[in-house]
């Protein structure tokens, strides 16, 4: 699993930094699913190394602007792709759906050249499939919005080939069946029963994702054990009053939600410009990561483009 940063800035633009988006990547498969849509997600996924024709879902946190402005756009450029005509799936507060049908009905651009598919979410889950879930939670700000944990399902554990090979087992389809826990009989009648030769499942991934939002309980609940929890810490705890006043988390606030819900990498998005200093490495972002790590000691500061990869477990 890589995730890739397209938009880190808060409330609109900067010189270095676009508004919100996140690019979740998996290993073995091409697809990709999206966290949020600021204006200018198009483009930035055009300077990545990302595709939109690879697009499956994309999970709006909440209805303001620097967080959703971008989809119908960035949805109605796929129409243009040649290939890209697999379902997307877009999930989002109440509301999300209202928006998107009246400004593809005013734009005439409601037909689409794929299956597109709006689903207003709830509290639980939300989506399911064999690989994973995604759950959401209310969380606190201005309006209502939402955070989401994508939590991998268990894999199956490692194949004793060795083992399979000395009891006279084939290579072949008949590994396919061991790997699942089945048992067979071979030719000369041995009975091999797969659970043996299988060890215990493998835990999977959990990757949390919290924009925008104060300090709650359900940032905690939502990101517990999590491999990465993605918060926002739009300013630094000097500027606690502005945090409080715009619905906002201060990157202290960030890492104590991290260090309480027992994560393993706290990664901090959604910055006022004010940090810059005309640097994306520049003292104010050096100061939010300093101020973050004070707290919980494995934080990062995200930058446009940045990847992070999160491995599979032992």
């Amino acid at each position: 699993m890589r995730l890739t940063f397209l938009g880190t800035s808060a409330g609109a633009p900067s010189r270095l930094r676009n508004v919100s988006a996140v690019a979740l990547q998996f290993n073995q498969q091409s697809d990709f699913w999206l966290f949020d849509c600021g204006e200018g997600t198009q483009q930035q996924l055009m300077r990545s190394p990302i595709r939109l024709s690879q697009l499956q879902y994309v999970f709006v946190s909440h209805l303001h602007g620097d967080h959703f402005y971008g989809l119908p756009g960035m949805l109605a450029s796929r129409s243009l792709q040649y290939g890209a005509e697999t379902p997307v799936t877009v999930f989002g507060p109440p509301g999300l759906a209202r928006y998107l049908q009246t400004t593809f009905d005013v734009s005439g651009g409601s037909q689409m050249g794929y299956p597109l598919t709006i689903k207003e979410v709830k509290p639980g889950l939300v989506h399911e499939d064999e690989r994973f879930t995604v759950t959401c939670l209310p969380l606190v700000h201005r309006i209502p919005s939402y955070g989401y944990a994508v939590t991998e399902k268990p894999q199956p554990g490692h194949f004793d080939v060795e083992a399979a090979q000395k009891l006279g087992v084939p290579a072949g389809p008949l590994y396919g069946r061991l790997k699942r826990g089945e048992s067979i009989t071979l030719p000369d009648g041995t009975l091999v029963d797969g659970a043996t030769l299988v060890g215990p499942p493998i835990k999977g991934r959990k990757v949390v994702y919290c924009c925008d939002t104060v300090y709650c309980e359900n940032s905690v609940q939502l990101a517990r054990d999590a491999d990465v929890l993605i918060h926002e810490a739009t300013y630094a705890g000097d500027d606690l009053d502005l945090a409080v006043r715009g619905g906002h988390s201060t990157a202290t606030q960030a890492a104590l939600v991290a260090r309480q819900a027992g994560v393993t990498a706290l990664i901090m998005t959604h910055f006022s410009p004010r940090y810059e200093g005309g640097n994306v490495e520049g003292p104010g972002m050096a100061r939010l990561e300093a101020e973050a790590r004070n707290t919980f000691a494995n934080s990062y500061i995200a930058n446009d483009f940045w990847s992070f990869d999160i491995p599979r477990k032992a």
